[in-house]
């Protein structure tokens, strides 16, 4: 019976990292999509901004947002990629983490 336990854990131990791998992945792939929408189709951001916003619209995203980031990564983006970004980034929690990234300038 110990046995048991102990495989099932060890077997969820191994889902849940399986799991935030392909989160990472996910998120990453989202990132570049955006950071790409942006610099094609969004406003012209200061130098050294442009990951630090995409990371913000990325980390206020929802995960159907995420997995449609990650597809137009796959598939290419296009501006409704830079419309969902300028969705997500318009967000208040968006805007806050904008400035608290140090481009306050830009939280608005």
């Amino acid at each position: 019976m110990r046995a048991l336990i102990f495989l099932s854990a060890l077997a969820l131990t191994g889902c849940a990292k399986t799991t935030e791998a392909v989160d990472n992945v996910a998120r990453q792939s989202a990132q570049a999509s955006v950071i790409k929408a942006l610099s094609l189709h969004g406003a012209p951001l200061p130098e050294g901004a442009l990951t630090p916003v995409a990371g913000c619209i990325i980390a206020q995203s929802s995960v159907r947002e995420i997995a449609k980031f990650a597809k137009d990564a796959v598939i290419g983006v296009d501006e409704t990629t830079a419309i969902l970004a300028g969705s997500v980034l318009a967000r208040p929690e968006t805007q806050n983490c904008i400035a608290q990234a140090g481009f306050a300038a830009l939280a608005s």
